[in-house]
């Protein structure tokens, strides 16, 4: 995963802005390309932390009692 992502909210808010760029429709096509590969990362970054927060939930809802949720791949 990307270093550089720092965390959730900085993620959306990072992705938020390449959405209003793109939008914008004055960027190069080269410039519009790395942007939304750039998008591509953070919004796979959120999804993935989504992902973990909802397995938390599913763990507290489930036993009543707070526990690390598994991480992606196991099982």
């Amino acid at each position: 995963m990307d270093t550089s992502i720092k965390d959730f909210e900085a993620a959306l808010a990072e992705l938020d802005a390449i959405v209003k760029k793109l939008e914008e429709g004055d960027q190069t096509l080269e410039s519009s390309l790395a942007l939304y590969e750039r998008g591509v990362q953070l919004s796979r970054f959120c999804h993935t932390r989504l992902e973990e927060a909802e397995r938390r939930i599913e763990v507290l809802n489930d036993r009543g009692e707070l526990k690390p949720a598994p991480k992606l791949g196991d099982t």
